[in-house]
């Protein structure tokens, strides 16, 4: 039982990260009823400029490049933390003004779009940054490890789970306790009727896709570090964060979070004791949970439904 405990944190932290990750796919989906294929690449593209946001790329050998390198690493990774969803996130809003034409259309020209677009935005980052793995840096309180109860724990990711647990929260507050939170939950249970109240739907939705992108850029950059920074790494996420906002539940907010903790937890453990079971457990988990309960974890009940 006790080595069991280093998978068990592994799973959790992985789990928390792709809560992340889902939550913004699951905004997105709710209030614009498109399911973004380009959500994987936004995660890879946030991480990539985060990364050159860090090591100072933007700026060469100019002065203002050379006093940047100079900065603290700490200080250098903070603001790449901010600038890199910030620039995703803007990305992100490009994107959903190229899918307006298809609002009202059948589902499957935004499904083509942003498919379409994910593969557009993997080969600008191997044209901007290469087709090698990179890594990206963090400051050195956040390496190595630490000994509790007897047993080695890595220092990055217990941060990772912190920082997640914290933004996971933020998003939480920002939906629950404020006006424009309650806007958006509005927009993803009838965004007629919130157009009907007078509010602008066009802002809404590119507002909630920016946020989206962001989230998943935030993901991105905290989970570079354990995955490591490749142009294919966005298909590695977009199909557990599918998987999660179906398991927990479409439009569900603590659904999501559930569904990516029990995904992190059977792919950590099932990697540690059957590594080629690892990802095959996490679609075994959605056949479990969706043979007794077809509408997820935390899913509205469907008028189809007795």
């Amino acid at each position: 039982m006790i080595e069991l405990i280093p998978h068990i944190v592994n799973g959790l932290t992985l789990g928390l990260l792709f809560a992340l990750i889902a939550l913004g796919f699951t905004l997105i989906v709710g209030v614009m009823e498109v399911i973004n294929l380009a959500h994987g690449a936004l995660f890879a593209l946030g991480a990539y400029f985060a990364m050159t946001t860090i090591g100072g790329d933007w700026f060469g050998s100019s002065d203002f490049g050379i006093w940047w390198r100079e900065l603290p690493l700490s200080t250098r990774y903070a603001l790449g933390v901010v600038a890199g969803p910030l620039l995703a996130a803007s990305a992100g809003m490009v994107l959903e003004l190229c899918l307006r034409p298809t609002y009202g259309k059948p589902p499957l020209y935004g499904l083509l779009l942003t498919f379409g677009a994910a593969l557009v935005i993997e080969e600008l980052i191997r044209l901007a940054w290469g087709t090698g793995e990179q890594n990206l840096v963090v400051p050195l309180a956040l390496n190595g490890a630490f000994f509790m109860g007897g047993l080695i724990f890595s220092t990055y990711k217990f941060f990772a789970a912190g920082f997640a647990i914290l933004a996971i929260g933020l998003v939480w507050l920002f939906l629950e306790r404020t006006s424009y939170g309650a806007t958006i939950k509005a927009g993803a249970h009838d965004s007629e009727m919130v157009r009907a109240l007078g509010y602008d739907l066009s802002k809404l939705r590119l507002l909630v896709f920016g946020f989206g992108a962001a989230l998943a850029a935030l993901a991105g950059i905290v989970m570079a570090p354990i995955w490591g920074l490749r142009p294919h790494i966005g298909v590695d996420v977009i199909i557990p964060a599918f998987l999660i906002i179906v398991m927990g539940g479409v439009g569900s907010f603590w659904g999501a979070v559930i569904a990516a903790i029990l995904v992190g937890l059977s792919v950590g453990i099932t990697g540690a004791y059957a590594p080629a079971w690892s990802m095959l457990s996490m679609y075994l988990l959605l056949i479990l949970i969706l043979g007794f309960r077809s509408r997820g974890l935390l899913g509205r009940k469907s008028a189809l439904e007795n």
